[in-house]
């Protein structure tokens, strides 16, 4: 007799994918719904090797090898199947049974149970379709379910009747501690008569991973009971929190589609179903629970969570990010859909039809938009303090993060977000509610963002402060295109995106495309005469001032071939270190939420770049030549 039962091993089965235990030995990429890598047994170049999670196996085309995790590990490191069995056991948390007869006793037993719910299914469908069963029928029908739908479901009804069920399974030898076992029936000191749990509720049948009934969800027919929905409790076949309702219906249809939608109820998934959206599930009465999560990872990388509008739908949306983000991984996230006007996606789909729910699905919001968001409802932030509070709670919930490739990217993500709160710089323009107030006028208190500081009419007019304002590489671009106008043709859309930090610069730009437009800049005369014509020429002198030896380029002796290719040179280095500023800035307040060894690293190499994007050039083969110049570096 084997030590492991066949349900043991499913369990482990189960909690492991196979790409995870194969993984560790075999670099994998992801190539459609499987993996795929270099086959472990034989030396090759091209990937032959492939796992299918879904189908729990992986295969090796160049050896003919296939097997399951257990097979994997007995094949690539030689150990003995038990051996296998109890590393993978570790590694999936679960304890190997103390002995072969225990376990399998309790695997008899369970068996046993699943018979008696199998029973109990059979009955609450009978029930369903004879008399008792006229008023749930009805219900059912007002609902839109088809006859096809609850056969598929294997809705049924249990009658108002303490001892119905019970009755039925004693008659077929069912002995009473198996029904208590199975939840089916109450029991208790103080209760002289064990009785039917379900009684008058419309049932649907949950089901595990292998299509076996383990529990009941029972809904009330009348309005004045209890609970208007019951679920079976705990039991050694059932534990709501590592069940999803309709798993083993929704997991081919999810492999298929790549991913899976999670619902709050089942009539939603039944609607669903029957609308032909074959992959949804939800979860058991219960908030989901990382073992749920777990499921869902396993059926597609980015689960659609799909939750009603209304506030109850946005607070279960919100415990649903607190319980993914310690577990997110790269490529494994969540996307968040929300249903219009508070609506379930029963009524969506009966009142607007499939298509209105398969929109809502599509303008689903990925994970890290719905935690923003969740943070910033939280309170205000219209003080400082206030801001360092939302920084400091997002910072908490990003450091949970476990893995550190996401949460690095967490951090500069949550960091370009808190940039809405960081002053405007120091040469922004000022907003239009605040010019032209009247004399002792206060400022609207509508934030801690001070005027800019304005400079008298004849500092403005200092050359030697418009000098520093314009950078080397900005003026030789815009010089480059307005000395060689032929040039500006090809190259004014891309100089229309450039972004400048001078304002002579910018108006020298607007002029200079506005002639080449208007074609008043066939040659460099004409081009100078529009922007004279402008009153940009004195601009024009000290944009040309701002030019370096090291920039011969830009200029009107230049040949128009070496002027274009430093222009080119120019704007790649230009975006460059725009990129890296951008970078710089998201990694600085990265910083400031974790003061990680992590994020000092990746600061110090940004600013690394930085200064060699703003230190030196590329090397140009032939550069200068065409100007009559000795062919050198650029």
């Amino acid at each position: 007799m084997s030590r492991f039962t066949p349900e043991f091993l499913d369990e482990i089965r189960a909690r492991l994918p196979v790409s995870e235990v194969v993984g560790r030995r075999v670099k994998l990429k992801k190539q459609g719904r499987e993996w795929a890598g270099l086959s472990p047994f034989n030396k090759e170049k091209t990937a032959s090797f492939f796992v299918n999670d879904a189908k729990g196996f992986y295969h090796c085309f160049s050896s003919g090898k296939h097997g399951d995790i257990f097979r994997f590990l007995m094949e690539t490191e030689g150990v003995s199947f038990p051996e296998a069995v109890e590393r993978l056991a570790g590694q999936a948390g679960l304890e190997i049974p103390k002995s072969a007869p225990e376990e399998q006793e309790r695997a008899e037993r369970r068996r046993t149970l699943n018979d008696v719910m199998d029973m109990a299914a059979k009955y609450f469908e009978a029930a369903l379709a004879g008399k008792a069963g006229q008023a749930a029928r009805a219900y059912l029908d007002r609902r839109g379910l088809t006859d096809a739908t609850r056969a598929e479901f294997r809705l049924g009804y249990a009658p108002n009747d303490r001892g119905g069920l019970k009755k039925h399974l004693a008659a077929q030898n069912v002995p009473e501690e198996a029904m208590i076992a199975c939840g089916l029936i109450i029991h208790g000191e103080d209760i002289s008569e064990p009785f039917d749990r379900f009684r008058d509720r419309i049932m649907f049948p949950i089901h595990d991973a292998r299509g076996r009934v383990i529990a009941f969800g029972g809904r009330a027919m009348q309005a004045e009971a209890q609970a208007k929905y019951l679920n079976s409790p705990e039991t050694a076949l059932f534990h709501k929190g590592n069940v999803l309702f309709n798993h083993h219906r929704a997991r081919p249809s999810a492999h298929q589609a790549g991913t899976v939608i999670a619902v709050e109820g089942y009539m939603d998934v039944i609607a669903v179903a029957q609308a032909g959206i074959a992959n949804a599930v939800a979860t058991c009465g219960t908030a989901l629970t990382e073992n749920q999560l777990e499921l869902l990872w396993r059926m597609g990388e980015e689960p659609v969570l799909c939750f009603d509008g209304d506030k109850a739908g946005q607070r279960a949306a919100h415990r649903a990010v607190d319980v993914a983000l310690p577990h997110l991984k790269p490529g494994r996230s969540l996307r968040f859909a929300f249903l219009p006007d508070g609506q379930d996606p029963d009524d969506l789909i009966k009142n607007a039809g499939r298509g209105a729910f398969e929109m809502a699905l599509q303008q689903a919001r990925p994970l890290v938009d719905v935690l923003w968001e969740r943070e910033l409802d939280a309170g205000p932030a219209d003080t400082p303090e206030r801001r360092a509070a939302l920084e400091k709670r997002i910072g908490d919930l990003v450091r949970g993060i476990r893995d550190e490739t996401v949460r690095r990217h967490y951090q500069t993500a949550m960091a370009e977000k808190l940039q809405i709160f960081a002053p405007p710089p120091i040469n922004a323009p000022v907003p239009f509610e605040r010019r032209g107030r009247a004399p002792g006028e206060r400022r609207p208190r509508t934030g801690y963002r001070a005027e800019p500081l304005r400079a008298s009419q004849t500092l403005r007019q200092s050359a030697s402060l418009m000098g520093t304002r314009i950078k080397v590489r900005e003026a030789a671009m815009l010089i480059s295109l307005i000395r060689h106008p032929k040039l500006l043709d090809r190259h004014a859309e891309t100089l229309s995106e450039v972004d400048l930090t001078s304002p002579d610069l910018v108006r020298l730009r607007g002029a200079a495309i506005d002639a080449a437009a208007h074609g008043e800049a066939d040659s460099p005369e004409l081009m100078e005469a529009a922007i004279a014509r402008s009153g940009l020429s004195a601009a024009l002198d000290r944009a040309e001032a701002a030019l370096t030896p090291g920039t011969w380029w830009a200029g009107s002796h230049a040949d128009d071939l070496d002027a274009e290719t430093g222009f080119l040179q120019a704007l790649a280095l230009h975006q460059k270190a725009h990129a890296l500023h951008k970078e710089l800035r998201a990694a600085e307040a990265a910083l400031g939420l974790d003061t990680s060894e992590e994020n000092f690293s990746r600061l110090q190499d940004i600013q690394l770049q930085l200064n060699r994007v703003e230190g030196t050039e590329a090397s140009i083969e032939g550069f200068g030549a065409a100007s009559g110049r000795p062919a050198r570096s650029f």
